[in-house]
């Protein structure tokens, strides 16, 4: 049930039972919807947020956060409170909007959900200001001393809020199904810039006490978890009409030049999904401490600087947050077991979109590498039946993080393209365009997903028993009808592997013009097992252990841990030090927990790395290495 509907019902009810006893009679409380979100302790079928203010001063000595947030409330006729998510913030007064203080509680604190704020609602009451401050752990902040930037000079400070981490710098509604419109005035020190994921009123900023203020709106209502900030040393390229860079001065020039396709990108998802609706789309490129590859953060996706290869061979990436445009950001998860309807409608877009500007061919090579994550990470997990390859996965009890696996990516596009096959290509375009437009802006559960592509494309019983849709969603593994992706592009890659496998030199090896993604292909398809002076020739003559694309590098460590290839374990050190992104991070930790010589190397690396990573990234190493 969306959202407005609860609210609806309610004041349905509330209006019947005034009308048979009395005005001042007031409704039962409506019970919970059977879909409400789990990880959140909001019930906005009473009362909900739709619109957010923010008005907050950056302390970068204390490594805070603090001011206001002032909150519209949509709320039914019997509400008399409304519950907030917060985690590790302080409030200090909660008011409305006439002044007067209003009475609040924090409830018990849960180690994944935080505490629940709630705040009394008196008749009439329609917008309430918490005055508050984070905490300098805030999950979803990281503040980075200037010798962690590339300029040296300046602090940063970014936010992260997906999946519930948002309640650790705004007390609000913090589930993806209660969007919320939001505007904000911050005050950053002189020489930083802050963004925000909205439309910047104040590019230049205004002079403020203590430093710079910018102010920004959403005008359009999003999910609390795209709620973003960045603050620090930023300059900004443009690329195209609508779509530019933001990075520190010494990154800006490279990631402009990386980037140089992304006005293409846009033209591409809106001739696949119809217009885009955000304004402008601008790639902010953080310090290397960042936990994801990018967040699709509407007007300005936040990147790692990984991508940044220096011959755009990974901008596969920006594809797949530029997707989220349509595919998370304009229709969204109502709850963390939908993740699915997100990233898997995400990654088959990515895919679209990459043929579009770059080819079929192209596009294959990215949905072969796609699969083999896939099984690579179905092994990780346990195994085909394992609990975590169901699509709407059950996350009672668990951190909504525990869910984003590659499964929801990849097991997700691989149903959309064997529906695409099932029915043909452009029939399935028009079932696409048709579904954002049904469903823009508003949140949308599997069971919702369901019933509308049976109304709209799968029509015929006959044809969707061919897709299996149920055991898709509901089941473990992957289903036998899958379309197992193939690429032309990667079969002299594999070749080449299978040579030197049976004794072929290095030199011997042809690999003149090979793209990231033939050596990612070539890596993945050499044995398991390699003697030291096999991988000391593979490294001798291609220089794997200096390969600047980070790629290529992380799948030669993961072969060099597994084969202890000593020479190679300065390079992991300093791969593992000087970024944070937990794709990289994660399984080269877990590869070496897995050895005796490489538990101590773990831990003492791990040591040293953790000050400076992202707190999503310590949340997921800490329950490994130790």
């Amino acid at each position: 049930m969306q959202i407005s509907l609860w609210l609806s019902i309610t004041a349905v009810l509330v209006a019947a039972a005034c009308s048979s006893g009395g005005g001042e009679e007031r409704a039962a409380p409506e019970p919970p919807p059977a879909d409400r979100d789990i990880h959140s302790f909001a019930r906005p079928w009473e009362a909900r947020v739709t619109h957010v203010t923010l008005d907050l001063t950056a302390d970068f000595t204390a490594k805070t956060l603090a001011g206001t947030a002032t909150l519209s409330v949509e709320r039914a006729p019997s509400a008399t409170e409304i519950v907030l998510d917060t985690r590790d913030l302080t409030i200090e007064s909660a008011t409305a909007q006439d002044g007067r203080a209003l009475q609040f509680t924090l409830g018990t604190a849960d180690p994944i959900l935080g505490r629940p704020l709630t705040v009394e609602l008196p008749r009439g009451v329609n917008a309430i200001t918490i005055g508050y401050r984070t905490s300098p752990a805030a999950a979803a902040l990281q503040w980075l001393a200037p010798s962690q930037t590339a300029g040296k000079a300046h602090p940063y400070l970014y936010s992260q809020g997906q999946a519930i981490l948002t309640r650790t710098w705004i007390p609000t509604q913090d589930s993806p199904g209660i969007r919320q419109t939001y505007a904000a005035r911050v005050t950053v020190p002189r020489e930083l810039r802050a963004v925000m994921s909205a439309e910047q009123l104040t590019p230049d900023g205004s002079t403020a006490p203590g430093g710079r203020s910018f102010e920004f709106r959403m005008t359009q209502a999003i999910p609390p978890y795209l709620i973003a900030i960045a603050a620090g040393d930023l300059a900004f390229r443009q690329i195209g009409a609508r779509t530019g860079v933001y990075a520190e001065p010494a990154v800006v020039e490279a990631a402009a030049a990386e980037f140089a396709d992304l006005e293409n990108m846009v033209t591409a998802a809106e001739a696949l999904l119809g217009p885009y609706l955000w304004g402008r789309y601008d790639v902010l490129v953080l310090p290397p401490s960042f936990p994801f590859g990018g967040m699709e953060n509407p007007r300005l996706t936040f990147a790692t600087p990984t991508v940044v290869a220096g011959d755009r061979s990974l901008v596969s990436l920006l594809a797949h947050e530029l997707a989220h445009s349509w595919s998370g950001n304009l229709v969204t998860n109502a709850t963390w077991s939908d993740f699915w309807l997100n990233e898997g409608f995400t990654t088959y877009v990515e895919n679209r979109i990459m043929e579009a500007v770059y080819g079929k061919p192209r596009a294959d090579v990215f949905r072969v590498l796609g699969w083999r994550d896939l099984m690579v990470e179905i092994d990780r997990l346990g195994g085909m039946q394992s609990k975590d390859t169901i699509l709407h996965v059950d996350l009672k009890g668990r951190d909504p993080d525990d869910g984003a696996t590659s499964v929801p990516y990849e097991k997700g596009a691989a149903l959309l393209a064997l529906i695409e096959q099932t029915v043909g290509r452009e029939k399935f375009d028009g079932y696409l365009r048709g579904y954002f437009e049904r469903h823009a802006f508003k949140p949308i559960t599997t069971t919702a997903f369901l019933a509308d592509i049976r109304a709209h494309l799968l029509t015929d019983k006959a044809v969707e028993a061919k897709v299996r849709l149920e055991d898709w969603i509901y089941r473990p593994a992957i289903p036998d009808n899958a379309v197992v992706p193939q690429a032309a592009q990667l079969k002299g890659a594999g070749e080449q592997a299978q040579a030197f496998a049976r004794g072929a030199s290095a030199s011997s090896l042809r690999t003149k013009d090979w793209s990231t993604q033939q050596w990612q292909y070539f890596l993945a398809e050499l044995p398991p097992t390699l003697p030291a002076d096999r991988l000391a020739s593979l490294d001798q003559h291609f220089g794997l252990s200096e390969r600047r694309n980070s790629e290529v590098l992380f799948d030669w460590l993961r072969i060099t841990i597994r084969n202890h290839y000593e020479p190679a374990m300065p390079a992991l050190e300093r791969f593992l030090l000087s970024q944070g992104r937990r794709k990289f991070v994660r399984p080269l930790f877990e590869d070496l927990m897995k050895t005796d010589w490489g538990k101590a190397e773990a831990l003492r690396i791990y040591a040293a790395a953790r000050p400076s990573y992202h707190s999503v990234t310590v949340t997921t190493l800490d329950a490994i290495v130790k």
